[in-house]
């Protein structure tokens, strides 16, 4: 949906006294017009969630659980983290099961969300496999997959299993060339300092190339990604966890694809979203940086309309506590932003 358009402010329908219509008592957000007659969505954004990573210990049945009531509840699209292990901030010792292998268990599981990594670290696997396994995982959901990347952060999960952490930037060009040249179906050969490729190609070929979604904020990956990505992907403690700081980064993004060559209309703006429905659940810190959308759900969905207006095509739901109960109470605000 291109970005811009009519104003929330004018969402309300009236009679010709300009007395509230039958659609007000219907429409607390304000998000319908009158268009020729007809009641119009003025303005929405896709809603996906974020599934749990390491909030606590959850089985595969609760995870299975939680997507299919997200599928069941109207989301979009459902993500989970890419991360071997957390250590050293302050907080216990945890770690995620491996996401690449529940990404295929939940593409056969589900119907129709998209659902993909939040996004995949391109230092954890050789980029030939990265692109193999998302083909794969893409042919197991019938087209749903979206392969979003980045070159990871967090050192002592890369120290912890031998994988190197130095010149990650470097590394992650040189895989990001590798993945999305074989997605689009090319053979690739690259005689790179720390990635090669000689002649290969995926077969069988994805029907259609997955989309790719790039998540960071740096002037480098930026300027490697935003020529290719269809979208691009923002944590809620980066921009604040507000649309205006999300409308700032989100500016900054379009200099970035002006630089690069694209139309900033073109990428696609994806936000990670802090909501704590009722209250935080206390299975994330909570900052005053980056405090948590709170409230009822007229109030969740009010902030994701201005996030919509702000620029964002998409809001990823990083729910506090995540647990099937909280996705199910998320189902008004889906249908009122939807």
């Amino acid at each position: 949906m291109a970005r811009g358009v009519l104003r929330r402010a004018a969402g309300r329908e009236e009679h010709a006294d300009g007395s509230p219509g039958p659609a007000a008592s219907r429409d607390p957000l304000g998000v319908l017009a009158l268009a020729r007659g007809r009641i119009v969505v003025l303005r929405s954004v896709r809603v996906g969630v974020q599934l749990p990573e390491v909030e606590r210990d959850v089985r595969w049945p609760e995870l299975l659980a939680m997507a299919r009531a997200a599928e069941d509840c109207g989301f979009d699209s459902i993500w989970l983290g890419d991360h071997l292990l957390y250590r050293g901030d302050g907080r216990r010792e945890r770690g995620p099961w491996e996401a690449w292998t529940r990404l295929a268990g939940l593409a056969a599981a589900t119907e129709r969300v998209r659902l993909g990594p939040l996004v995949a670290c391109a230092g954890f696997h050789p980029p030939g496999l990265i692109a193999k396994m998302a083909a794969t995982i893409d042919e197991l959901s019938g087209g749903r997959f979206v392969l979003g990347l980045g070159a990871g952060w967090n050192e002592h999960e890369f120290r912890a299993f031998g994988i190197p952490f130095d010149h990650r930037v470097s590394r992650f060009e040189e895989s990001f060339t590798i993945v999305r040249r074989l997605l689009a179906g090319e053979r690739v050969t690259l005689a790179g300092r720390f990635w090669q490729a000689e002649d290969a190609v995926l077969l069988p070929p994805p029907v259609v190339r997955p989309r790719l979604m790039i998540g960071s904020n740096g002037p480098r990956v930026l300027g490697i990604t935003l020529p290719h990505a269809d979208a691009w992907n923002t944590w809620f403690a980066d921009y604040g966890n507000s649309p205006e700081g999300f409308a700032a980064l989100s500016e900054r993004i379009s200099g970035a694809a002006r630089a690069a060559g694209r139309a900033p209309e073109a990428i696609e703006r994806s936000a990670c979203v802090l909501v704590a429905p009722g209250r935080a659940g206390g299975e994330r810190p909570v900052t005053p940086e980056a405090p948590p959308v709170t409230g009822t759900p007229d109030r969740i969905a009010a902030h994701l309309l201005e996030l919509a207006e702000a620029g964002a095509d998409e809001a990823i739901l990083v729910v506090d506590p995540i647990t099937e109960r909280s996705v199910r109470a998320l189902a008004e605000v889906v249908a009122a932003v939807s």
